[in-house]
């Protein structure tokens, strides 16, 4: 592994979140983890990891944890926007302020963070990478899984990480997406799992370590950027 190791987790807290922190400490990074708050028990404390809470969504937030991650370890040399938040409903039935939640968390969230990451990996002059988790209904829709307004911000999301790698491709900061399916998290605690296999041509639920597995991957892959890297179960290939 390079030396650039210092990197930054949003939505820290549980689920793909907290398995990536795991993932990265456990490879001999410095954490810098973040969630809107944290219970006090989700990390040991120790050397390697430091915590920050607020909404991701402001741009104080942002700030409070570029200067920890400074501060702290000297450095910030990835990002994984990993904080955002999902609700399945008909069109019609959202509102304004669910449309504000999503951008907020899930844009405004991903901007903030990735601005203040950039500009310090441009400082240091040796690269870095900025992974950001998606959704695989963003490519592939499921006509019983209605999400068209978090779907925005996530389709988003998927043209942005493009947009941005070949933007700093010179710079050799690299810009990558994960697009998980169906993922065995509390999101999703006491559900038919008999049903959400249905959501994937494999018949499989992934694991939150599937997904930190290839935030590892993309984290680590020197010469792959503008990637958005499914994790589905083969879902975004098509009609099964």
């Amino acid at each position: 592994m390079a030396d650039m190791k210092t990197v930054i987790v949003t939505g820290a807290s549980g689920g793909i979140g907290k398995c990536t922190v795991e993932a990265f400490l456990s490879r001999g990074y410095d954490v810098v983890a973040t969630s809107h708050s944290f219970a006090g028990d989700e990390f040991a404390s120790g050397p390697h990891i430091a915590l920050v809470d607020g909404d991701i969504g402001l741009k104080a937030t942002a700030e409070k944890i570029a200067e920890t991650a400074i501060s702290t370890f000297g450095s910030i040399d990835h990002v994984v926007n990993n904080a955002g938040i999902f609700a399945a409903k008909p069109f019609t039935d959202y509102t304004a302020d669910d449309f504000r939640r999503f951008a907020s968390t899930n844009l405004e969230g991903f901007i903030y963070i990735t601005q203040l990451a950039v500009m310090r990996m441009l400082e240091q002059g040796v690269g870095g990478s900025v992974t950001t988790i998606t959704a695989a209904l963003a490519d592939n829709p499921i006509s019983g899984v209605p999400a068209s307004i978090p779907m925005i911000t996530k389709g988003g999301l998927n043209a942005i990480t493009r947009s941005l790698a070949i933007e700093y491709a010179q710079k050799h900061i690299r810009f990558n997406a994960v697009a998980p399916g169906v993922v065995d998290t509390p999101l999703h605690k006491g559900g038919d799992k008999a049903g959400l296999k249905t959501l994937t041509p494999m018949g499989t639920i992934a694991e939150a370590q599937d997904v930190a597995d290839a935030v590892l991957y993309l984290t680590e892959a020197r010469c792959v950027t503008g990637e958005v890297l499914h994790v589905d179960g083969g879902a975004h290939s098509g009609k099964w």
